[in-house]
């Protein structure tokens, strides 16, 4: 189901110095656009190849990514980045949850930040971005599907999403395995307007 995209702009967001004296420099969100595609894959290829987040193995290349954005784009959905002196720090997507058309009200989330980056606030700015453009659309639920290990990857995730509303709605054991460890999924979930409250058009 297709949504007319609602055109945004937000302003530079300054954030605390991470240590005294220490300044950051302030970044800003905007739409994705092709241009952003070769930054946007080298940063999901560093994920891919050095982290557990995503269960893709082998990182997609340029043109793959490009027709990814498209499919979103197409769907009417939000497709965001951060950026600061030009450069993609981060970005993040909204995509259908599922594709049988019973699910065409549930959407799901995806955010990926340079892993030099970690720790600016990144994440949570576009994900509380994106959920105030999901929003406006005709959309009822977001879900977080969240890759978590025995060693704590994925709890800073599961912290942002909570903080934003999300509550945890399940969790799948084991169901992944990367880089010689086993990966579980938790599932978590927050409605977006009127959620289950009113019936769908």
């Amino acid at each position: 189901m297709a949504a007319t995209p609602i055109p945004m702009t937000i302003s530079p967001i300054s954030l605390p110095p991470a240590r005294a004296g220490q300044q950051r420099k302030p970044f800003s969100l905007r739409d994705a656009g092709p241009a952003d595609v070769p930054a946007i894959q080298a940063i999901y290829a560093h994920h891919v190849l050095h982290g557990r987040a995503s269960f893709e193995e082998t990182p997609p290349g340029v043109d793959d990514m490009q027709l990814r954005m498209a499919e979103v784009l197409r769907k009417g959905l939000p497709y965001l980045v951060a950026e600061r002196d030009g450069e993609v720090l981060g970005y993040a997507y909204a995509s259908s949850y599922r594709a049988r058309s019973a699910y065409r009200y549930a959407i799901e989330d995806s955010i990926y930040i340079d892993h030099r980056c970690v720790g600016e606030g990144l994440g949570r700015t576009l994900l509380e971005a994106l959920i105030a453009r999901c929003e406006t659309g005709p959309w009822r639920q977001m879900v977080a599907v969240v890759a978590c290990t025995a060693s704590g990857e994925g709890a800073g995730s599961l912290a942002v999403h909570e903080r934003l509303g999300f509550r945890t709605v399940g969790r799948l054991e084991a169901v992944g395995f990367k880089h010689g460890q086993w990966i579980d999924t938790v599932l978590m979930q927050r409605p977006l307007g009127a959620g289950n409250r009113t019936l769908a058009e």
